[in-house]
């Protein structure tokens, strides 16, 4: 949980300092610091991926785990998520809507914020919530500048959401050896770098839909674990 308390406290102090400025930042300026934000996302990932020590069980992750994705639909169903919960509240009156429910979108339904739970519960590492605590904390300046002081409270919805992930994730933990943990941080890190291509808007991936590749090793390892007592 310790990375989501990161990420909540950066989201909270973002949105004070951008009350701060509530004149609004030049656009110039905020797509900058978004595309060099994207790129540390990329070395992060890329610290992750080269963990891994079998490529071929990678590539294999990869490929089974984004058919398994596109057949559930990953991606339309966090995109029909974003939808609902904006039909839902952004028809309020309250001043503090737009805020709030803008930046809950943005923070919440994304592929980062899947994966950084997922390997925070799963591993214990924090480095990909660190970066997205940097990269929803500069959001958050920018979002609070224009929006007002409803982006503050997507804070709570960033500490439930993910807190759910953790916990659920960290049950897991006792069916993981060191190997199947390196492979798993290994497919983790190439979608933390193709989230980084997305957010210097290279190229538009369908992270969502790739997210089953992240368990694969560990079903392989189960399978495999299952046909030698066979």
């Amino acid at each position: 949980m310790f990375g989501t308390f990161v990420n909540t406290l950066a989201i909270i102090g973002g949105s004070l300092l951008g009350l701060l400025f509530r004149g609004g930042i030049p656009g110039s300026y905020s797509t900058t610091i978004i595309q060099s934000v994207g790129l540390s996302v990329i070395l992060v990932g890329l610290k992750g991926a080269l963990k891994a020590e079998d490529l071929l069980l990678v590539i294999f992750s990869l490929a089974v785990g984004s058919v398994a994705g596109e057949l559930l639909k990953i991606e339309a169903r966090l995109q029909a998520m974003g939808n609902w919960l904006e039909s839902r509240f952004s028809g309020t009156d309250s001043g503090i809507s737009q805020g709030f429910v803008t930046a809950s979108l943005i923070f919440c339904v994304g592929s980062m914020a899947i994966v950084g739970s997922m390997e925070s519960g799963l591993t214990g590492q924090h480095q990909t919530l660190f970066a997205k605590s940097v990269l929803d904390g500069i959001t958050s300046v920018i979002f609070a500048s224009t929006l007002g002081i409803g982006v503050i409270f997507s804070a709570g919805s960033v500490l439930l959401y993910q807190g759910i992930i953790t916990i659920g994730a960290s049950l897991l933990k006792p069916f993981l050896i060191p190997e199947v943990i390196a492979q798993m941080s290994a497919v983790g890190g190439l979608l933390i770098m193709a989230i980084g291509i997305n957010l210097m808007e290279i190229k538009q991936i369908k992270v969502g839909n790739m997210l089953p590749g992240i368990f694969m090793p560990l079903f392989f390892f189960m399978a495999k674990q299952l046909w030698s007592y066979i």
